[in-house]
């Protein structure tokens, strides 16, 4: 089993609970809205960081960011990209397991036609009612399985 850490819309934030909610993972997606290099120079302490642009990542730091990527990780196909609105493929037709996004700050986790669908939601200031959280993904023989954790943060 490899266990990635997935984060969304930190917003230039770094939480300590969120440092420590990652430590151990293989690997650690931030599916954009990062804020500040700041926040992937800490990330990358804990584990290797694949990165892409969200909407409010602007001047020359973020310039080095994709706006989608596809990885393999392990067995498992992700593609990675910030508003899921924006998805331009069939993920399934393009043998993807897993779609990770961010943007909205709904965590997600869906199966749809065989792939399954990750927002982990946000991990920067809390915005209107809505939860501040990150995910683990878990890529397994039997394969991939997601699971949404809490931050208690406040802010």
């Amino acid at each position: 089993m490899l266990r990635i850490g997935v984060i969304s819309d930190t917003h230039g934030i770094l939480r300590p609970e969120a440092e420590q909610r990652l430590a151990g993972v293989a690997h650690i997606i931030h599916a954009g809205d990062i804020g500040r290099p700041e926040v992937i120079h800490g990330l990358r302490r804990i584990a290797p960081v694949i990165a892409i642009r969200g909407n409010v990542d602007k001047g020359p730091w973020a310039e080095n960011y994709p706006d989608t990527e596809t990885v393999r990780l392990g067995e498992q196909s992700i593609h990675i990209l910030h508003d899921i609105q924006d998805l331009q493929l069939d993920p399934a037709e393009c043998g993807i397991n897993v779609v990770i996004s961010g943007h909205s700050h709904r965590p997600l986790i869906e199966t749809t036609g065989g792939v399954l669908y990750l927002n982990p939601g946000s991990a920067g200031p809390r915005r209107f009612n809505l939860p501040i959280t990150l995910a683990t993904l878990d890529l397994t023989a039997s394969g991939p399985k997601a699971r949404l954790h809490h931050l208690t943060g406040t802010g």
